[in-house]
């Protein structure tokens, strides 16, 4: 059964690519009956096709002989450009975009707080060796440039409680979490409860990307802690916990980490405070690259167990 190609009259601007195929293909067999055989077409959809050529060509490239169609001198100045047309379109057709991450020398760009530099950061980069071992990582902050940093492809993925990027990305939980409150092993305070959450010194961390969370908790509560000390990031306080009677209440993932390389004491924080997720996000406008999207599998896979 042949199909009957519905083709509309056209000024020929651009010529329609199954017209090249239909020419292609009545030149190479000599016959509109085979060249509808070949295309899988009836033979009235070639004749129509070929009018159509003739037309915007003005001439008419196949002249019926007794060995067949024989090409008019300017189809057969065609058939040369027609061929390397046909030939990239099937070029074309074949690509797919790949990536080896073995043969990679790519620095891949990830977006996050100075917390997870200690907590994320080194298992992101021992997942990436192990499969792409020429590879290299760059971290950049979380700021206010991060969505256009993100859309433009100077970051490629960003983690964290990201919760103002808007419309445009995607994004992936890696983990829930919650809260914990560290200090001093001996503290003066004995047992960090509410009553004495209120009563003891704290220290602050201003850039934390949950803070807002922490803010709302404590005003929801009717507490307004004592801020002895504000710290732009989360590396700082080991030295300053261990040498103070301040407490610091933090994200569990960051202060569980601080707590056991300083030998701190972390308790859960008495006063109810919103949990929150830690997401993977990234633009739709690199959601199908290969390599994008081999960094944010690799991403996902070695820091979703975390939590």
């Amino acid at each position: 059964m042949h199909l009957i190609l519905p083709i509309k009259p056209t000024n020929m601007a651009d010529i329609d690519l199954r017209l090249l195929r239909l020419f292609h293909a009545v030149y190479e067999t000599g016959s509109t009956t085979k060249a509808a055989i070949r295309l899988g077409l009836s033979q009235p959809s070639v004749s129509i096709g070929l009018g159509q050529l003739r037309a915007h060509y003005g001439d008419p490239l196949f002249v019926q002989m007794t060995g067949g169609m024989t090409p008019t001198p300017l189809a057969d100045h065609l058939i040369g450009p027609i061929r390397r047309t046909l030939d990239d379109v099937r070029t074309l057709s074949r690509h797919r975009a790949t990536f080896d991450p073995a043969q990679t020398t790519r620095r891949f760009r990830v977006a996050m707080s100075d917390a997870s530099h200690l907590t994320l950061l080194p298992h992101l980069f021992a997942a990436i060796r192990r499969d792409a071992p020429g590879a290299s990582l760059e971290a950049s902050p979380i700021d206010g440039d991060l969505a256009e940093r993100l859309a433009n492809g100077e970051v490629d993925i960003a983690v964290g409680l990201i919760p103002d990027l808007g419309s445009g990305f995607y994004q992936r939980v890696l983990y829930d979490q919650g809260w914990v409150s560290i200090h001093r092993s001996g503290h003066t305070l004995g047992r960090l409860t509410r009553d004495a959450f209120s009563r003891a010194e704290h220290v602050e961390v201003t850039n934390g990307t949950g803070r807002t969370l922490l803010r709302a908790a404590l005003e929801t509560a009717g507490i307004a802690p004592k801020i002895a000390l504000s710290l732009p990031g989360f590396l700082g306080l080991p030295s300053v916990l261990t040498s103070s009677d301040l407490v610091a209440t933090l994200p569990q993932h960051i202060g569980r980490a601080l707590a056991e390389h300083a030998e701190l004491s972390v308790v859960n924080c008495p006063i109810p405070i919103e949990g929150f997720q830690v997401k993977l996000h990234w633009h739709a406008r690199y959601h199908a690259d290969p390599e994008n999207t081999w960094f944010r599998e690799t991403a996902f896979s070695a820091l979703a167990r975390l939590g």
